[in-house]
């Protein structure tokens, strides 16, 4: 990115004119305003981390519920990443972590860890219960 260049005035000039902003694209920036009000002001957040796995207790969201946390009780009916459903909701990490730890505290989700892949089984193991069944 380059920086602005600066535009020399005489005294005898007005203002320059200011470039037209480009388009903001949907989602782009965002509004903090509109940020505080779906996190809400205790912003209490739950001890959970981009790869934790969500999942919705029931599709159906109670008629309390915010637009945003009935859409992300709508995305949740299948396991998805904080992660995942940051990018779905085109929502900061943080906002996303206060909406779903509201609906923790309603019991409304359920959050937990991804399953992690265990190492490979020793290769003489594997050999050995191969040649047990070629025995059979």
């Amino acid at each position: 990115m380059t920086p602005p260049q600066r535009q020399r005035r005489t005294p005898g000039q007005g203002t320059p004119a200011q470039p037209a902003a480009p388009a903001r694209k949907e989602g782009e920036g965002g509004n903090p305003e509109r940020l505080y009000v779906v996190a809400g002001p205790d912003g209490e957040r739950a001890d959970i981390d981009l790869v934790t796995l969500i999942v919705a207790r029931s599709p159906d969201p109670p008629p309390s519920a915010t637009p945003e946390q009935a859409a992300l009780l709508r995305l949740c009916v299948a396991p998805l990443s904080v992660a995942e459903l940051s990018a779905y909701l085109s929502l900061p990490f943080s906002v996303v972590t206060v909406l779903i730890t509201e609906l923790l505290t309603a019991e409304l989700v359920q959050a937990r860890s991804p399953i992690v892949r265990k190492a490979l089984p020793d290769r003489s193991l594997l050999e050995a219960v191969m040649h047990g069944l070629q025995r059979l």
